[in-house]
């Protein structure tokens, strides 16, 4: 078991014995020795699917919050652990997939496209995440590539909503 999850004492002890860095590790899912963006994309999905119950003017006021929250939990998680973005931070990839399925309905077809394109936009980074990244630090820099990429993945499922 230990094996799939990251051994390092300082990550663990961010993200097992603080609240920010609990959050911010995705409940721990960010200590997944392998994917760890992937680990914290699919523990997104129950909260996606309690976001989605909430009436739909509600929606975008949680993910704001979820973001602004984000900024300060992975700011503070990063400089907790004197790196400027620890890969087991994963709160950005639970917002961003958040973001990704805000206008899509409640399908696991629709919501496997989202979490392929998603995870696709994050990891191959296109421009301007890139930039982003480049350009932004702390928890601002640490979300903001996320957002980018649920942007250009909602794009992609906007054009196959219309398509299909």
């Amino acid at each position: 078991m230990s094996r799939l999850f990251e051994s390092d004492p300082d990550l663990r002890r961010v993200a097992l014995r603080t609240p920010a860095g609990f959050l911010a590790f995705g409940f721990g899912a960010g200590l997944a020795r392998h994917a760890p963006g992937t680990m914290g994309t699919l523990m997104a999905l129950p909260f996606a699917w309690m976001l989605k119950q909430l009436p739909a003017v509600w929606y975008g006021p949680a993910l704001l919050l979820s973001f602004v929250a984000g900024v300060y939990l992975c700011g503070a998680a990063s400089r907790m652990l004197g790196r400027a973005d620890p890969g087991g931070i994963v709160w950005d990839e639970m917002v961003g997939y958040w973001l990704t399925v805000a206008f899509l309905p409640v399908t696991w077809a629709w919501w496997l496209a989202a979490f392929v394109l998603f995870r696709f936009f994050d990891i191959v980074k296109p421009w301007p995440i890139t930039l982003a990244e480049k350009r932004l630090s702390g928890g601002l820099g640490i979300m903001f590539d996320d957002i980018i990429a649920a942007l250009y993945a909602m794009a992609v499922l906007g054009v196959m909503q219309q398509i299909l």
